[in-house]
């Protein structure tokens, strides 16, 4: 891409899952394959294979991390609310650069500069350490169609548009893009999946929605919606993490493959 007039590429390690932009005057680059890159615990992240890979999935993506602790993450979702800032300052209180997997939307950073630019600034200062993740530029959604014909399985949905665009809109606004998509709905069908591993995407689950906890495991990914859209699930979080029932430490996102 041309970032600010310089020719600059995204990155990411192999290994970590780490990504960063970097000027592409630093960098040789020659061709490569998924198959020589196999090895990698990249590739062997994006060849993890879905449960419900044969259909529907209500849940896609990686449900569940490794190791110890729990994974934070956050949908922004497109919402006319506020962002619920006493959520993140409540993380960033558990200690300095506590971290946090923001999936948003891009429709959601458009109609929220001022928000998104509050979360640059908890991550630049090293309150948080942020791990953007795209969750789609439009976020389609209709109450009224069932599953198989809603959010990204809504007709007439660019899925090229959806993630490229959203992209586009972090790294304008200075935030640098991770490894990691989130479905709306968590919601997919395998053609949406392979559209994401084709553009070296780990698709993102959840072992369950905050508002409707199962007994959670070293190594829960946990989902809340700190967009306003979803009061009812901070509370959980606050009351579980002041009773000490969420594994802890919390970890980034990028340890969970």
């Amino acid at each position: 891409m041309t970032l600010r007039g310089a020719a600059t590429l995204l990155l990411v390690e192999p290994e970590t899952l780490r990504t960063e932009l970097a000027a592409a005057s630093g960098w040789r680059c020659a061709p490569t394959q998924d198959e020589a890159q196999k090895e990698t615990r990249f590739i062997r992240a994006l060849r993890r294979v879905d449960p419900d890979a044969a259909g529907l999935s209500l849940n896609a993506g990686l449900r569940h991390g490794a190791g110890a602790g729990a994974f934070v993450t956050a949908d922004l979702c497109p919402s006319r609310r506020p962002l619920d800032r006493g959520f993140f300052e409540s993380l960033a209180g558990q200690s300095k650069g506590t971290p946090v997997a923001i999936a948003v939307s891009g429709y959601w950073m458009r109609r929220h500069g001022a928000d998104f630019e509050w979360l640059k600034q908890q991550a630049d200062s090293g309150a948080l350490a942020i791990s953007w993740v795209n969750h789609s530029l439009t976020h389609p959604f209709s109450p009224r169609r069932p599953d198989a014909r809603n959010y990204l399985l809504s007709a007439g949905v660019d899925m090229a548009r959806e993630i490229l665009e959203t992209e586009q809109e972090l790294i304008e606004r200075g935030a640098t893009p991770s490894v990691f998509f989130r479905f709306p709905g968590l919601v997919a069908d395998p053609a949406l999946m392979e559209a994401v591993r084709a553009r070296h995407l780990i698709a993102l689950g959840a072992d369950g929605w905050m508002v409707f906890l199962p007994p959670l495991r070293p190594g829960a990914i946990l989902l809340v919606h700190p967009n306003g859209n979803e009061p009812a699930g901070l509370r959980l979080f606050a009351r579980k993490l002041a009773q000490g029932a969420l594994p802890r430490p919390f970890r980034p996102i990028e340890d969970a493959p």
